[in-house]
């Protein structure tokens, strides 16, 4: 750099979530032009990719003082920042610069590396592993153990969505996701049929591709109900399936299991009578169907009136005096 110019100190950031090694062009253009490259963390994962480049890293820290020093010749310096991040560096920096009697070079904060949409979900997955080998409750789960959580984590979401509460809504979706990493790091362990969390991933993302050919193919789609047949076509072809009902399963609540199977039939232009019989059962699977033509979801529909029914319940109480013992 030219020495009659004050130089500058780049405080360089990357993202552990970005493979070592994908700088930003402006980063190396920073680095190539530096005088001085220091960084403090010998274990950084950037460092063997910098020096495959040509790039001279100092191994170790300098205080504020010493890179003002530096950078006022003239010259410049970019500090690769750790995980932890450079405090007695950037406040010694912002103590010089504050004081109004220093001169100082140009400070710059660089990020390296940015992070991709869906990149904490990399965090996710290490935290999920460290809490399985070191936490002793978490370390003896076993699929059939996580199994009432699931269930009870997608019935929290389901009241979070009815009830519109938005920060509840996130919450609970973490908790659902919560049960996809913690299964998928279970069966990473089992020693005849092992898949990792990349693998359900990558089902999924195969199994999306292959059953949106409007999107992904050559197939089109105008309208939900087009698109509904293309997923179930590809569906029965993937599963080799010789019913509509083979695949709904049996245990979900009574209302959505009859909705359920009343749309199967509808999309697959089955004309099927409900069968004879007396009895409140009979009665709600005819309500149940004529729900599902309807576009109206039965099993929603009987939470909100049993909510409101609920609401009157509490109002009846507090009209009366307080609950009853």
């Amino acid at each position: 750099m030219n020495e009659s110019v004050p130089g500058r100190i780049v405080l360089l950031t990357t993202s552990h979530r970005v493979a070592p090694g994908l700088l930003s062009w402006p980063a190396w253009e920073a680095l190539r032009a530096a005088d001085r490259v220091l960084c403090a963390d010998p274990h950084h994962p950037q460092l063997p990719y910098l020096r495959e480049a040509g790039i001279e890293v100092e191994q170790g820290s300098a205080s504020a003082r010493e890179l003002v020093d530096f950078c006022l010749t003239g010259r410049g310096a970019v500090v690769l920042t750790s995980a932890e991040g450079e405090s007695a560096l950037t406040d010694g920096l912002a103590r010089l610069a504050g004081s109004g009697r220093e001169a100082m070079p140009a400070l710059e904060l660089l990020p390296g590396s940015y992070d991709l949409p869906g990149a904490r979900l990399l965090d996710l997955v290490q935290v999920m592993d460290r809490i399985r080998r070191a936490c002793p409750w978490s370390a003896i789960r076993t699929h059939e153990d996580l199994a009432k959580y699931g269930l009870e984590e997608m019935y929290e979401m389901l009241e979070a969505i009815e009830t519109g509460d938005r920060e509840e809504l996130r919450e609970e979706l973490g908790d659902v996701l919560l049960q996809v990493v913690f299964h998928a790091r279970i069966a990473q362990e089992d020693p005849d049929e092992p898949f990792a969390i990349d693998d359900v991933a990558g089902t999924i993302v195969d199994k999306l591709i292959h059953r949106h050919p409007h999107v992904f193919g050559e197939e089109t789609a105008d309208t939900p109900e087009e698109v509904k047949a293309h997923w179930l076509r590809a569906k029965a072809a993937e599963k080799g399936r010789a019913s509509v009902t083979e695949g709904v399963p049996l245990g979900q609540p009574a209302l959505a299991l009859a909705a359920k199977l009343a749309s199967r039939a509808r999309t697959e232009g089955l004309d099927v009578a409900l069968p004879d019989g007396s009895g409140i059962g009979y009665e709600l699977l005819a309500l149940a169907a004529r729900a599902e033509a309807s576009g109206v979801e039965p099993e929603t529909a009987l939470r909100a009136a049993a909510r409101a029914y609920r609401d009157a319940i509490v109002a009846a109480e507090t009209a009366r005096g307080g609950a009853a013992g």
